[in-house]
């Protein structure tokens, strides 16, 4: 007989509980904690064809790393992983990998990360430090269901061929163990749901379905906030359809549905609390959006945790280094590695991290700022990915420099819910628009703004200069880009939990796609 959701949550918190006790004792020493998993990583994999290749048995500081190993992209890594999936054993960890599991970001080609126990264990120390100290903070959410945003499983036509397992069939499973069967206890939307609906029309339609049945609804956790937007806009839509489809299940919880407003959120589930999303860097508007449909309810910043990874968790109010997961080094804007105890306030770094799937001084390709500590461990927010360019003529325009500037563009003014750069091809030749939310008060000569900004960098000041670009342009789109952009975004093979917020996307047909 399944648990009770009262029952998991209670078992989940308790089974937590020495993950909260240690994560906690370690952010307030973050160097050692980092130097026992950077120890544990290299004693462990010693004998691994990489380990062997870079003489992990004679490296005895965190020094003698970083020069027996180079930072890496997955480009470096892929020929070890393409060796473990044509089923090699011991190429880059010692653990058998048990599943590759696809990541592809919004553009780029589909990257294989294996997933090994080591790895599931790391990623549970985070998730599960972070669950105990949200029900110490809400023990009411202990009494109801919660809500997992779950990624629709691709056909398995459209998974590389491998001699090992390729994707999860549901996002609980990244925990492993017992983690992953409790997580799977308290999730209202089975995981059959998820994988089962291949288009994303039905598969919203299903998962609304589900959470209208859901009477005790304590919490929602989703990724991108236009996720959820994109569901109540769909509730809203075909509300008298949906609520029929209860009353073939509940009368009563249908009788109660068609008193309430569509837009009533807290009204149709009066116990919902939180709701955990992205909303930091490009995501900071549409979370936003999200709040102002959400009164009475909280929104909690979610932590930045990757296919590859988990690098934050919410605790403690801010989003602490998961210091005890993974070994963490950071590209400071000098082009040296620093790491975890060494990072300074109000400074921009590039994420790069040594994992128990077999990713070594990896390149993240996500920027973060450090916004703060917890305990001698700082607390960080995500700026924008450091891998996503636009160079068409020799620009060099960056996610994480694009992001600065729609900072400065809005500073003091209400953050549209929708803002991103993109090239596109006009008349007289290419040049960068801003597609914008016309839903907040756009400031005056905003396009002239726009270039202004983007001019502080030289490579692009140049390329305009010299006729290869035109000015940049401003696009003012309605209501709904975010949600265009998302669902063109998995049109296109990215994943729900893959696809990051983002001010810069260098395809150049977005005004074709975004509701202008």
């Amino acid at each position: 007989m399944p648990l009770m959701p009262a029952a998991a949550h209670l078992a989940w918190a308790v089974a937590s509980a020495g993950a909260w006790r240690a994560f906690r004792a370690a952010l307030q020493d973050p160097a050692a904690a980092q130097a026992a998993v950077l120890r544990r990583s290299l004693e462990g994999n010693a004998g691994t064809a990489f380990g062997r290749a870079h003489a992990f048995a004679r490296i005895r500081t965190i020094a003698e790393f970083q020069r027996r190993v180079p930072i890496s992209t997955y480009d470096d890594l892929e020929p070890f992983v393409g060796r473990v999936a044509a089923g090699e054993d011991g190429v880059l960890t010692r653990e058998p990998v048990r599943r590759l599991q696809p990541s592809s970001g919004s553009t780029a080609a589909a990257k294989l990360i294996p997933y090994t126990r080591g790895l599931q264990r790391e990623i549970a120390r985070g998730v599960n430090a972070w669950i105990a100290d949200l029900y110490r903070r809400r023990p009411g959410l202990m009494g109801g269901r919660a809500y997992w945003s779950i990624t629709p499983a691709p056909p398995a036509r459209d998974l590389p061929r491998a001699a090992i397992p390729v994707g999860f069939d549901d996002d609980s499973r990244y925990l492993g163990g017992l983690a992953a069967t409790l997580a799977r206890a308290v999730l209202l939307v089975p995981p059959a749901a998820g994988a089962a609906a291949f288009d994303l029309a039905g598969f919203r339609r299903t998962t609304l379905r589900t959470l209208l049945l859901a009477r005790d609804l304590r919490l929602i956790s989703v990724w991108h906030p236009s996720f959820l937007t994109a569901l109540l806009d769909t509730l809203a839509a075909d509300w008298d359809a949906l609520v029929d489809d209860v009353a073939r299940r509940d009368r009563r919880r249908a009788r109660h549905l068609r008193a309430r407003d569509p837009a009533d959120v807290a009204g149709i589930w009066p116990r919902l609390q939180l709701v955990s999303c992205w909303a930091d860097g490009p995501s900071a508007g549409p979370a936003a959006a999200l709040a102002a449909r959400l009164p009475g309810i909280d929104l909690q910043r979610k932590g930045l945790i990757a296919t590859e990874a988990v690098v934050s968790v919410p605790f403690s109010d801010r989003r602490p280094l998961a210091v005890r997961s993974h070994f963490f080094e950071f590209v400071a804007p000098d082009g040296r590695p620093r790491l975890a105890h060494e990072l300074e306030p109000d400074t921009d770094y590039v994420v790069v991290v040594t994992t128990g799937g077999g990713l070594y001084r990896y390149r993240l390709g996500d920027r973060v700022r450090v916004d703060g500590v917890v305990g001698s461990t700082p607390s960080i927010t995500f700026v924008g990915r450091d891998d996503r360019v636009s160079d068409r003529f020799g620009e060099k325009l960056s996610d994480g420099f694009v992001a600065g500037v729609i900072d400065a563009l809005f500073a003091g003014r209400t953050r549209p819910a929708f803002a991103m750069l993109a090239p596109e091809r006009t008349a007289d030749g290419v040049a960068y628009t801003l597609f914008v939310d016309r839903g907040a008060p756009l400031p005056a000569a905003l396009a002239t703004r726009v270039e202004r900004e983007l001019r502080r960098n030289p490579h692009y000041a140049w390329c305009v200069d010299l006729g290869q670009l035109q000015p940049a342009r401003v696009a003012v789109v309605g209501a709904g880009a975010e949600r265009a952009y998302l669902d063109a975004c998995i049109a296109r093979g990215g994943r729900l939990g893959d696809v990051k917020p983002v001010s810069l996307d260098a395809r150049d047909d977005w005004r074709s796609v975004l509701p202008c």
